[in-house]
C-alpha cells in the first residue's frame, strides 16, 4: 500500500501545489491589473504562469523523485534526476525571457501612450526591440551552458577549454570578426539614434521602410513589397538617404521640359488649383520656377510639399500628370516637339540668310546669293 500511496503523495502533491500557486499568482495579477489601469505592466505578466507552473512542478520533482521508492525510479534515478535538471533550467530560462519580454513590451506600450513624437516613439522601439534580442541571446547562452555543465564529462572538456582559453579567443575572434561587427553595429543602430524601425531610406538606389533591425541584419521594405535584408555594419559604414531623420514631412519636386513659349505664369495659377483638389497635399508650401533653359527646351520645377513620403510621391504624380493633361488640351504648342524632317518651305521662295532677302530657286532649288547691298549676283552655269 505505501508503495502506492508514496508515488501518488509525490506526484500528485506537486500538481496540486504547481496548480494552486499558478492559480494564485494570477488572481493576484489581475487584480493589480484592475487596480492600475495606467499600465499594462500586470496583465502582461499573466502570460509567464505556464513557464512558471512548469518550474515549480519540475523543482518539487527534481526534490521529491527519490521519495516515491518505485524500483524502476530508483534504479534509473541518476537518468532521471539529469532529466528534471535539464527541464528545470530549460524551464527557468523560459520564465526569464518571458519575464523581461513582458517588461519590454510594457515600457514601450506606457511610453507610446505617453509620447506624441513618432519620431521618438520608433527611436524606443528599436531600442527596447534590440534590448529583447540581446536579453534572449544571453540566457539562451547561459542556459546552454549551464545544460553542458550537468554533464560530468562535460566538466573535463570545460577546464581543457579554459587552459587553451588564449589561443581559441584569438581563433574565435578572427573567424567570427564579421559577425562582432554586426552585432556591435546593431548595438550602435540602437542607441545611435541613426535609423530606426518605420524609417523611409534610400539604399543602394532602392526607396523603402525599415521593417526589422536585428543584432546582424535590416529588413527594408520596398514599395513593391520586396524585402531588401542587408547587415547592420552596412549603414555604419556607408552613407544612406533617411527620410524620417529630424522628422518625417517631405518637400518633393516635380521637373517639366517644355518649349520656349511654355505659359508660365497660367502653370504656376493651374498648379495652386491642382494642389487645392489633393487631399495628400499638406499645405505648409509650393512653387512653380523656371530653373534651366537650352537650346530647345526650358526646364520648370515645380515643388510641393507632404506629411510624408508616402503622400509626398502621391501628390508629386497628381501634379505631373494633371499639369501635363492641362498642357496637352489648352496649350499643346507648350510641349517640346522633336523635329524628324527639314522645314518645308513656300513653293518659288527661300530664306537666303539673316538679311530677310528672297531669291527665286535654281534647278536644284537653289539661287544667286544676294550681294551685301541687296542685289542678285550674276548667274553662272547653265539653268
Amino acid at each position: 500500500m505505501e508503495n502506492v500511496l508514496r508515488p501518488l503523495i509525490v506526484i500528485g502533491g506537486s500538481v496540486v501545489i504547481t496548480l494552486l500557486v499558478g492559480w494564485l499568482v494570477d488572481r493576484l495579477l489581475r487584480r493589480a491589473d484592475s487596480r492600475h489601469h495606467e499600465t499594462p505592466l500586470w496583465g502582461l505578466l499573466r502570460r509567464c504562469r505556464p513557464p512558471l507552473q512548469v518550474v515549480i512542478i519540475t523543482a518539487l520533482l527534481r526534490g521529491s523523485y527519490r521519495q516515491t521508492k518505485i524500483p524502476w525510479v530508483w534504479e534509473h534515478r541518476v537518468g532521471i534526476g539529469q532529466a528534471l535538471s535539464l527541464v528545470l533550467i530549460g524551464a527557468s530560462a523560459w520564465l526569464v525571457v518571458r519575464a523581461a519580454a513582458t517588461v519590454v513590451e510594457a515600457s514601450y506600450a506606457r511610453y507610446a501612450t505617453s509620447t506624441r513624437d513618432p519620431a521618438r516613439v520608433r527611436r524606443v522601439r528599436t531600442q527596447v526591440t534590440l534590448i529583447q534580442r540581446v536579453v534572449i541571446a544571453v540566457v539562451t547562452v547561459v542556459a546552454i551552458a549551464a545544460m553542458l555543465l550537468t554533464f560530468p564529462a562535460m566538466r573535463g572538456v570545460g577546464t581543457s577549454m579554459l587552459a587553451s582559453a588564449g589561443v581559441l579567443g584569438i581563433v574565435a575572434g578572427v573567424a567570427a570578426q564579421s559577425t562582432l561587427g554586426n552585432l556591435f553595429a546593431g548595438l550602435q543602430i540602437a542607441f545611435g539614434d541613426m535609423v530606426r524601425i518605420g524609417d523611409t531610406v534610400v539604399v543602394d538606389g532602392e526607396w523603402g521602410t525599415v521593417e526589422e533591425i536585428t543584432l546582424t541584419f535590416l529588413a527594408v521594405r520596398t514599395w513593391d513589397e520586396r524585402r531588401i535584408t542587408m547587415p547592420v555594419s552596412y549603414f555604419t559604414s556607408k552613407p544612406f538617404e533617411n527620410w524620417s531623420r529630424g522628422g518625417v514631412q517631405m518637400t518633393g519636386t516635380v521637373f517639366f521640359h517644355l518649349d520656349h513659349a511654355a505659359p508660365v505664369a497660367a502653370m504656376r495659377k493651374k498648379l495652386r488649383d491642382i494642389l487645392g483638389d489633393i487631399a495628400a497635399w499638406d499645405g505648409r508650401d509650393w512653387s512653380l520656377a523656371v530653373t534651366d533653359t537650352t537650346p530647345t527646351t526650358i526646364q520648370v520645377r515645380a515643388v510641393v510639399t507632404a506629411k510624408d513620403a508616402d503622400d509626398i510621391w502621391t501628390v508629386r504624380c497628381a501634379v505631373r500628370e494633371q499639369l501635363i493633361g492641362w498642357l496637352r488640351d489648352h496649350h499643346p504648342y507648350a510641349l517640346p516637339k522633336v523635329t524628324t524632317a527639314p522645314a518645308t518651305l513656300p513653293p518659288g521662295e527661300q530664306w537666303a540668310d539673316l538679311t530677310g532677302a528672297k531669291t527665286r530657286p535654281g534647278r536644284n532649288g537653289t539661287g544667286p546669293s544676294p550681294k551685301p547691298d541687296g542685289s542678285k549676283a550674276p548667274r553662272t552655269g547653265r539653268g
